[in-house]
């Protein structure tokens, strides 16, 4: 039995949640979201409550697939409700972010700037020349895009330089002796 399946979801108010098959979908006021159940899956809605369940108990699939379902309709539901973000800092000599529109330009000590595009659905701002705030209504597009921008220069153990998350520890090693 999953713990986390067994939950039911409770629907805040102004979120409409409606399922057409195998897709739920949820709307609210910062947009619209759906994810399509696995067919090992069925999904109900009673009250102001959605609640998923395998459709065969026995199925290992659907037990595998059971809490994740759940957690993905709560993610899309607080996307549309809050929506997720994802902060980023530089550090490191003449590291620099600038956000322009969708574009972001970065300046990561290679001979060439770095600009990224962000993808529809994801704002990137950069409030000061270090930092870099990654926001959208999806939690897996935030979290890819963080990733990806992450992944142009990553901390390094022996200074500390590079893209790193907003808390992030990066594990420092000691440098060659002589």
């Amino acid at each position: 039995m999953s713990r986390i399946g067994k939950q039911p979801i409770e629907i805040p108010a102004g979120v409409t949640l409606t399922q057409n098959g195998q897709v739920v979908t949820a709307k609210g006021s910062k947009g619209e979201l759906s994810f399509t159940l696995p067919d090992s899956i069925a999904g109900s809605t009673e009250d102001n409550m959605f609640s998923v369940k395998p459709v065969n108990e026995g199925d290992r699939v659907g037990k595998a697939m059971w809490g994740m379902s759940r957690t993905m309709i709560v993610n899309m539901i607080t996307g549309v409700t809050e929506g997720f973000k994802k902060e980023l800092q530089l550090k490191g000599v003449g590291y620099r972010a600038q956000a322009q529109g969708n574009k972001l330009t970065l300046q990561l000590g290679f001979s060439h700037d770095v600009i990224y595009e962000a993808p529809e659905g994801i704002t990137i701002e950069a409030p000061k020349p270090t930092d870099i705030i990654v926001s959208g209504i999806d939690k897996q597009k935030v979290g890819q895009v963080a990733a990806e921008i992450r992944s142009y220069r990553k901390p390094e153990p022996y200074k500390g330089k590079g893209v790193r998350y907003v808390g992030e520890y990066v594990r420092s090693k000691e440098g060659k002796k002589k």
